[in-house]
């Protein structure tokens, strides 16, 4: 379960490492995702997700995660803008990582 202040932080334009649980056979490890949150859907309820978009080796990757998951080990808040003025930042698509540190100023 994710922690309340975590939540209250975990908005579209924020950096976050998201570290997942990861069952190879019996034994479990810990892999990180680090990215930019570009949307956050259905609030805390039992189906809310949120998307994390990276570039890994001039490749785009975006994951969706539910807010619920217990392969969710825990979230780090990186930074997070003040104000962002859209919800979903799918446009981010469509921009390079210059043009998304001068839009987003993070």
């Amino acid at each position: 379960m994710i922690p309340e202040e975590v939540l209250k932080k975990l908005k579209s334009g924020a950096k976050v490492r998201v570290w997942e649980r990861i069952k190879e056979g019996d034994k479990e490890r810990q892999s990180s995702f680090e990215g930019l949150v570009i949307a956050r859907k259905h609030g805390k309820e039992a189906g809310g997700t949120f998307t994390v978009r990276a570039v890994l080796h001039e490749v785009s990757v975006e994951k969706i995660y539910p807010i619920n998951s217990p392969t969710i080990a825990k979230i780090d808040i990186l930074s997070f803008p003040k104000k962002v003025h859209r919800s979903k930042l799918y446009y981010t698509r469509g921009l390079s990582s210059k043009q998304l540190k001068e839009k987003l100023s993070i």
